[in-house]
């Protein structure tokens, strides 16, 4: 019975998240009561089934999901790292170069960035920076909107590919069920299919002219330049320190984060009274643009899905799947790829790992490649699907579910499907099912 009532409760909170404006109630606001809800009567049901060690036990579940919450530092971070570049102008060095006033060429060029971006720095990051760009360039807020769009379908297609790209595939890859190299070779050329086919749609829907920012910059260029360098820079470090320390990639950003601080500190250090600091030398005035209430909000929506992977929930439905559906894996991925539009993809991934040996399906199996795909480029679907998404709506916030529902979902659904095509192809002529 708590099983039932549990998965109707998450039912109704994301509808009540997808109705955003209609019932007045900010998104983060819902997710937090969704997922503490959630963990509320879990508790209590422990309880009611084991006494005093129900709480124990409920309670080591909760710390086990904690993991999952990482990300959620992981997310301030690199918020805030870009806040600092942004405030200090830093980011001129990339738009000084831009100098198109097409409105097409300019998604063409924000959108490659953003997925050459993540491959490298992560989705979240890719989609942070990039983004932050495009709101220097586009004025216009619908046509900001489809640039949103666009770029989270290009963060999550480019990070799929990548094995530092995407934390699914981070996932695979630490594993051991798929291979640096074979990723890449497979899924590459998929994932850039599933870019490309919505970006050629949109382009004849976005046109006109988007003037090139006129650049008002209050910073000197070397500190500008300095902060830009110290910041990007450091985040291109993110995956080699994760690498050879072995630590959780918030770590890393934090580590760049205090360096870049202390820098900023150093270069106000010209300025003779500390009243006399300008404010974008204020770290707390860049740590104050952060949006919080995208960050609760995406806490609110890992604590509900961590119950449906405590309760076993997300493990039935992949059993669902394989007994019920098909038997098929490659259709079995890709409704998973659909589903983790819906719930995060992460604990799915986690749960076909533990559904699949590595005796049945070696590394760099059709079945592990494909997830790397799908689970990477499906959660473009929805906004609230990835982490992309919800830092997309952090940055803009007249970037609704309901929005993205109508506008964008069609599109990414034509990438998706078609990339996932791609891929079997590409698949079967380079190795063969």
């Amino acid at each position: 019975m708590v099983f039932t009532v549990i998965v109707i409760i998450f039912v109704l909170g994301y509808i009540a998240i997808a109705l955003e404006h209609p019932i007045k109630t900010n998104k983060a606001a819902t997710a937090l009561l969704l997922g503490t809800a959630l963990w509320l009567i879990w508790f209590k049901y422990q309880e009611f089934l084991y006494g005093a060690e129900g709480f124990k036990k409920a309670g080591a579940e909760l710390l086990h999901n904690f993991e999952e919450l990482q990300i959620l530092f992981f997310l301030i971070g690199t918020m805030a790292i870009a806040s600092i570049i942004n405030k200090n102008d830093g980011f001129a060095i990339i738009t000084s170069r831009i100098k198109t006033n097409n409105t097409q060429v300019l998604m063409w060029i924000l959108s490659w960035m953003a997925f050459v971006f993540s491959s490298f720095l992560g989705n979240l990051t890719g989609t942070i920076i990039t983004l932050t760009l495009a709101h220097k360039f586009v004025s216009d807020k619908e046509k900001r909107l489809y640039f949103a769009g666009m770029i989270v379908i290009a963060a999550n297609a480019g990070g799929a590919w990548s094995p530092i790209g995407d934390v699914t595939t981070t996932m695979l890859w630490i594993g051991g069920q798929i291979s640096a190299l074979s990723v890449i070779k497979t899924v590459f050329l998929s994932s850039l299919i599933c870019l490309i086919v919505p970006l050629i749609v949109l382009s004849f829907f976005v046109k006109g002219t988007s003037e090139p920012p006129v650049e008002n910059l209050q910073t000197p260029r070397f500190e500008r330049n300095t902060i830009f360098l110290v910041g990007v820079g450091g985040l291109l470090t993110v995956p080699v320190i994760r690498t050879v320390f072995h630590v959780p990639p918030y770590i890393a950003v934090f580590f760049v984060l205090g360096i870049l601080w202390t820098v900023v500190e150093f270069l106000s250090r010209k300025y003779e009274h500390g009243r006399d600091v300008p404010k974008r030398l204020n770290l707390f005035y860049a740590l104050r643009k952060i949006d919080m209430a995208s960050v609760l909000f995406f806490a609110g929506i890992l604590l509900a899905v961590g119950v449906l992977g405590t309760t076993g929930q997300l493990a039935a439905f992949a059993t669902i799947l394989e007994e019920d559906i098909s038997s098929d894996t490659r259709i079995i991925v890709f409704l998973i790829g659909i589903f983790s539009a819906i719930v995060d993809n992460v604990p799915l991934v986690a749960a076909t790992m533990k559904m699949y040996s590595l005796e049945v399906f070696p590394q760099d199996h059709l079945l592990w490649e494909f997830i790397a795909y799908c689970a990477g480029t499906g959660g473009s679907l929805l906004i609230i699907g990835s982490a992309a998404g919800v830092a997309a709506m952090g940055i803009d916030r007249n970037l609704t579910f309901g929005w993205f529902l109508r506008k964008i979902t069609p599109l990414a659904a034509l990438g998706y499907t078609v990339g996932a095509i791609a891929y079997l192809i590409i698949r079967n002529l380079l190795v063969g099912w």
